[in-house]
């Protein structure tokens, strides 16, 4: 018997999309649907108590999706965010980012490739649409305002920002370097504050513009 290890809450406003997602999701062994929410108010009660992966529809009333990505994460930094919609504008696209959704997926995307974003930002890895990957890249080779004019990092920031680079947690991070966990965390908060980011997806993206990560090690 398979045991169903990706809770899974949808939260999406229309109807036709809540009923294909809840078919999907249902053909999956491994994945249970434990929550639906059509707005953005009722995605943020549901991900509290229930802390799933979230694919959330960009556009929902009563409370915008980056506000409600927002509140999620401030309430669990570790939150699994999709963002699912039909919008790929970059006005759309760095505010969802930079509010820490780990993933962000355009409609027209196939069953499959929802399926496997679902199970990418489930294992906390990012998920990004071809056409929202190179929109990152092109940021990334133009950014639109400078990420670290500011206070440099130390010697120890540039270990722990290789580190996060490579998608791993503060306690893994603090095995190799000899720290506490809460010294890396410690850390961590200075290398996002220094940098003006908002999350550590964020600081990995500065990591390899900056060459201090590869997309092999990240």
């Amino acid at each position: 018997m398979v045991t169903k290890s990706i809770k899974v809450l949808i939260a999406d406003d229309h109807p036709l999309v809540q009923e294909g997602l809840r078919a999907l999701i249902a053909t999956e062994p491994d994945m249970d649907l434990v929550g639906e929410a059509s707005d953005g108010v009722e995605a943020v009660d549901l991900a509290m108590s229930l802390q799933p992966v979230i694919p959330l529809d960009l556009m929902m009333p009563n409370k915008t999706a980056i506000e409600a990505i927002q509140e999620i994460k401030e309430e669990n930094p570790d939150a699994r965010i999709l963002v699912v919609t039909s919008f790929g504008e970059d006005e759309n696209v760095f505010p969802a980012i930079k509010a820490g959704a780990l993933g962000y997926l355009l409609k027209d995307s196939s069953p499959q490739e929802l399926l496997s974003a679902l199970r990418e930002v489930h294992r906390g890895e990012p998920s990004l649409h071809p056409t929202i990957a190179l929109k990152l890249i092109r940021e990334l080779n133009h950014p639109s305002q400078a990420k670290a004019e500011g206070t440099p990092l130390t010697g120890r920031e540039v270990e722990v920002l290789k580190l996060v680079a490579q998608g791993l947690s503060n306690h893994e991070i603090g095995e190799p370097l000899v720290i506490a966990e809460r010294t890396v965390s410690k850390h961590v908060s200075s290398i996002i504050e220094k940098l003006h980011v908002s999350n550590r997806t964020q600081v990995a993206l500065y990591a390899l513009k900056e060459g201090l990560a590869t997309l092999d090690s990240a």
